[in-house]
């Protein structure tokens, strides 16, 4: 009985030594197909890049120069009617002070 007990234990420990080699595998093989993954979506990533601009419609330089004084033209003009306010509020208060501290 103890030498069936003894038996069992040393099948016991081959099979998991078994299993531990297999699962080493197991997890080497994951890792170099999670790496081929990776490079292959990045390569994927670069080509719907590629094909993405070439798709693009790009504005003529004429239309970059328009747009873009527009957009100084509304900053300028945003920055002085908020300067203009600023100034006026700041004049209101001062007189709001000086006739309140009589």
């Amino acid at each position: 009985m103890a030498k069936d007990k003894k038996n069992l234990s040393t099948d016991a420990d081959e099979s998991a030594a078994e299993s531990k080699k297999s699962t080493k595998k197991a997890k080497k093989s994951a890792k170099t197909e999670t790496k081929q993954n990776v490079f292959q979506k990045i390569g994927k990533w670069f080509h719907d890049l590629n094909v993405e601009f070439r798709n693009v419609t790009w504005p003529t330089r004429q239309t970059v120069v328009v747009n873009t004084s527009v957009v100084l033209s509304v900053i300028v003009a945003g920055s002085v009617i908020i300067g203009l306010m600023d100034a006026g509020l700041l004049k209101l208060i001062q007189y709001l002070i000086s006739v309140a501290q009589g």
